[in-house]
Formats: structure tokens, C-alpha cells, sequence
């Protein structure tokens, strides 16, 4: 976690709890910094907008934001992991990104200033940066070489979210489910440096991100597990053959 020597308060905002740093450590500075967004600033601009960035700490499980809430602010992903998701009236719901540090999110709404368009929940125990909506409007006002950047961010979002659509739509479970270890297992090693692939999420989270029940992921896994190609522990997969993994995600292209 991002360590805090400042002065911190307990604040409880809409739809989340958590210690709130005011002025963001040397740390958080540095995360915040390393972000694609933010990673080309020069000293004094990032000065200027990360002086009035709050931090804030979430538990696992714990609402960051729900869709429908107030759209004031945009985050940075500084440690641990978030899940981004879709609701239905019906208690389903899809999972849309599982964002790793240096991501950030809440954007869209941030711009238009309306309602957010999903909800935002913390996977793991994270470290969080808000910059507020005022804030950064009034930075890239000053700054305007920074909006292509965040162009880039939010077609990269909706790329990422049409290919996930179209595999929902027109791909069979096990095309989708190797497609999703693959994106999932890259991400954490890269994180990790982890030599292994290894995917660290429960049979119903597959399941949300693939659009599939617990059960219809449990039948894929274990099958593949008697082939050899990931063996399966409790909200743990490990690719064990990547290779045959990779040509299941290529059979739906062929």
C-alpha cells in the first residue's frame, strides 16, 4: 500500500468509506506520475495538478462508486486491483475491466459531468488517486497539450469495451474464457514479473467477465485441467500450457 506521512481524515463520501490523505505522499506522487496519462508532464505541471490530489484507501470488496452516482472526479489506480461492472435489475452483472496500477478511470464522466456509467468496486485492498473534476478541467484549460492523451485513454476504453461486446455477442465459452486468461494472466505478470501465468479470481468472476454462470466456467476449467492446459486451486487458475491455451483464443478468429 501507498504510504501516508501526512495529515489524514476519516471521510465517508456517497457510496464509499476510507482514509483520505489531502496532500499525496512522495510515493503516491511518484505512482501518480508513472501513469500513461500523467507520464510526460514536466515537473511544474505536475505540480500544479497533483498539489490537490486527495488518496484515498479501500478495503477489498468495497464500493468506489456506483453507475447512476455523481460523476465529480477521475481516479488513478496507485496499488492493488478494481472492478469495473455493469448491473442488471436481476443481480447479474458483467464485468467491463479489472484495472491494474497506473490505470486510470471515471473519465467519461468526469468530461460530461453527468452520471457514471458503471459501477467501480475495489478487487483487492488499493490505493486510489482523486482528482477532482474542477481541477482537472481547470488544468487541461491551462495545459491543453495533455487532452490527446486523454483521447487516447478513452478510445483505448472503448476499444477494449466494443471487442468485449463483440466476444460476448459471437464467441462460444471456451473461445471467451481462454480469451479472458490470456488478457487477465498478461496483466498480472506484468505486475508481478511472475514467471508463471496465473490468474487470481474466483469461478464466479470468470463468470461475470465472460458472461457466464460459475458453473458453465467450472465445466470449461476442468476440462482443460484433464488436457493439461491450466490447473485450477481455489480462485487460482495457472496457465500450464500456454500455447494450447493461445490456439483455443485463435480457433473463434479462423
Amino acid at each position: 500500500m501507498v504510504s501516508d506521512r501526512h495529515s489524514q481524515v476519516f471521510d465517508r463520501g456517497a457510496g464509499s468509506v476510507g482514509v483520505v490523505t489531502r496532500i499525496p505522499t512522495d510515493d503516491a506522487r511518484r505512482l501518480l506520475g508513472e501513469c500513461y496519462l500523467f507520464h510526460e508532464l514536466d515537473a511544474d505541471e505536475r505540480n500544479v495538478l497533483f498539489g490537490r490530489v486527495r488518496v484515498r484507501n479501500y478495503a477489498a470488496g468495497e464500493t468506489i462508486f456506483l453507475m447512476g452516482s455523481p460523476g465529480d472526479s477521475m481516479m488513478a489506480v496507485l496499488s492493488g486491483s478494481v472492478r469495473i461492472s455493469v448491473p442488471s435489475p436481476d443481480g447479474k452483472e458483467i464485468v467491463l475491466a479489472i484495472l491494474q496500477p497506473k490505470e486510470v478511470f471515471g473519465e467519461i464522466a468526469l468530461l460530461d459531468g453527468k452520471e457514471r456509467t458503471a459501477d467501480a468496486r475495489a478487487m483487492t485492498a488499493c490505493s486510489l488517486a482523486i482528482l477532482e473534476r474542477r481541477e482537472v478541467l481547470s488544468f487541461l484549460e491551462r495545459y491543453p497539450h495533455v487532452w490527446p492523451k486523454l483521447v487516447d485513454v478513452l478510445c483505448s476504453r472503448l476499444r477494449n469495451t466494443d471487442q468485449h461486446i463483440a466476444e460476448l455477442a459471437l464467441l462460444e465459452l471456451p473461445a471467451r474464457l481462454a480469451k479472458a486468461l490470456l488478457r487477465l494472466a498478461n496483466v498480472e505478470e506484468q505486475g508481478s514479473r511472475k514467471a508463471t501465468l496465473q490468474v487470481q479470481l474466483s469461478q464466479r468472476e470468470l463468470g461475470n467477465i465472460c458472461g457466464a454462470t460459475r458453473e458453465s466456467i467450472n465445466k470449461c476449467l476442468r476440462a482443460w485441467q484433464r488436457r493439461g492446459i491450466v490447473q485450477i486451486e481455489e480462485s487460482l487458475v495457472t496457465v500450464a500450457n500456454l500455447t494450447a491455451l493461445e490456439e483455443l483464443a485463435e480457433l473463434a478468429e479462423r
